[in-house]
């Protein structure tokens, strides 16, 4: 695997050591439970949103925004349309508070396969697709500015 951005790969790592798969969900759920402070400011987009920002093949409708910050980084922000869309809220999650301050070319390169060392190898297909949907609209969006 890539060597991924040092708060990032904190984060994979802490929840990769949970061997308990509830306790597992406990962790992710209580991170889901963060998801406002991620979530898109009217200054940012309303909806009905484009769906250039739609992640890909994420059954709980996600969107993803990336705002240019003054040190030349990024500051994602997301949206989940479905209420019960648990496990896309606690990625955007992650993905927000680990990845700000990072360089772009970190974030151009990050494995999509850390999705299963977050969520554990008995994730649904189509749910790992939508995560990993995820993972490569913020990598696009590093991409478009290298």
């Amino acid at each position: 695997m890539r060597e991924l951005p040092e708060k990032l790969a904190e984060v994979v790592a802490e929840i990769d050591s949970i061997t308990d798969r509830f306790e597992r969900q406990e962790v992710l759920i209580e991170t889901a439970d963060r998801f406002d402070s991620v979530r898109v400011p009217e200054s940012v987009a309303v909806k009905p949103y484009a769906e250039e920002r739609r992640a890909p093949a994420c059954e709980s409708d996600a969107f993803v925004w990336a705002v240019d910050q003054a040190d030349g980084t990024l500051k994602f922000y997301f949206d989940v349309l479905n209420p019960q869309g648990l496990s896309a809220m606690a990625m955007a999650v992650i993905l927000a508070e680990t990845l700000e301050g990072t360089p772009l070319e970190q974030i151009a390169h990050l494995p999509t396969d850390i999705v299963f060392k977050l969520f554990g190898k008995e994730l649904s297909m189509g749910k790992g697709a939508g995560l990993m949907g995820i993972i490569s609209m913020v990598q696009n969006e590093a991409k478009k500015r290298l």
